[in-house]
């Protein structure tokens, strides 16, 4: 068996964001004939399976809390100093200050205590990534690695002149993704429309807390009998019945991956202007609201929903930048770039024992 040309190192064992972009980053790698081995916890332990599923070496760490991870992947490196580290999040790369060849890739804004982490995190790294030129901004001296997405069929949209209209929600299930706002938004939509609207809500509560799901539960009871919760399900599933989806965070999205798979599916979608997802859109993206503002995404909203039968242009410009921003290639493509800026500061050996840099 040979020696791992890269290792990768998440950030949690569970699947978020950051471990779909893991796994991408992985398979972009395989694609170069660059091997790859995965790092992770075993509780939990998605991750891992996930992995292991899509044909991944894997390097299971014996761990069940952020701390016994970050020590068990401190242990790993000092053990496994000379091969090339992606750190693929803020704990792998503070777990590792200073060991070996590294990358550090921040996919959240740090703020607070870790904010400090990141800084200290950071020193020898050979590069520091970030997935957007919004959170570049924030943090100096950052690289920009744009998230991309599976590759995703696009779907014919035919309007439905009869039935319901179907607004979506895709992701967590939290006040950090606005879910609150958009129930208060939907009440207006549904109120003020000569149709029937429904809300189909895709997702649960994974990283919130109670509170959360108090508020979350108060601003739907207005809408009993007007709400579909389908829980965890493909996200073709959800696209493909739903009319309009709706990603209304109020955080400040570091990237916004589920508007990029909307693009690529050729679904009518409705953001606010948090973070990266305006950037992710487009600078002639027609549908935006004010973050946190119930009134502009119900405004935004009906607008969408009446200009769906013409929105053909707007859904195929989506898709033409999915293909050439976030599509599985451009992703590749934006990896083979960083390796070969980065010379022998990441001097990656590939399978045929030849370098990569």
């Amino acid at each position: 068996m040979s020696t791992p040309t890269i290792a990768i190192a998440t950030n949690n064992g569970d699947m978020g964001g950051g471990e779909v972009m893991l796994l991408n980053i992985a398979t972009a790698l395989r694609s170069m004939d660059i091997d790859v081995t995965v790092l992770a916890p075993t509780t939990p332990g998605e991750l891992l399976e996930e992995a292991r599923a899509r044909g991944f070496d894997v390097v299971p760490l014996k761990a069940s809390t952020r701390l016994g991870y970050m020590r068990a992947l401190a242990a790993w490196r000092l053990r496994n100093r000379a091969v090339p580290l992606w750190c693929n999040g803020l704990v792998p790369t503070a777990a590792t200050t200073g060991m070996g060849p590294r990358i550090a890739h921040l996919h959240i804004l740090p703020t607070g205590v870790n904010a400090l982490a990141a800084r200290i995190g950071r020193l020898g790294a050979a590069r520091v990534l970030v997935p957007s030129h919004f959170m570049a901004s924030r943090i100096r001296g950052t690289h920009v690695l744009e998230n991309w997405t599976e590759d995703i069929a696009f779907r014919d949209m035919a309007s439905r002149p009869e039935g319901p209209l179907r607004v979506g929600f895709l992701g967590r299930l939290t006040k950090d993704k606005g879910v609150h706002v958009l129930a208060r938004a939907m009440i207006e939509v549904i109120a003020r429309s000569e149709r029937e609207v429904r809300l189909v809500l895709a997702g649960e509560n994974r990283f919130g807390d109670s509170a959360d799901d108090r508020e979350i539960q108060a601003a739907l009871e207005p809408l009993t009998g007007s709400v579909d919760h389908l829980g965890w399900v493909r996200r073709e599933a959800f696209f493909d019945q739903v009319d309009l989806a709706v990603f209304p965070s109020v955080w400040e999205e570091p990237f916004g991956l589920v508007a990029a798979e909307a693009m690529a599916r050729g679904v009518p979608f409705v953001i606010s202007d948090a973070g990266a997802l305006p950037e992710v859109a487009g600078e002639h993206f027609p549908w935006i609201a004010r973050r946190g503002n119930a009134a502009d995404l119900t405004d935004i909203i009906r607008e969408a929903l009446v200009s769906l039968s013409t929105s053909g242009r707007t859904l195929e410009n989506s898709r033409a930048r999915w293909e050439t921003r976030y599509s599985p290639r451009a992703g590749s493509r934006r990896v083979a770039e960083l390796l070969g800026s980065m010379g022998g500061r990441f001097d990656v050996p590939t399978a045929g024992g030849g370098r990569n840099a």
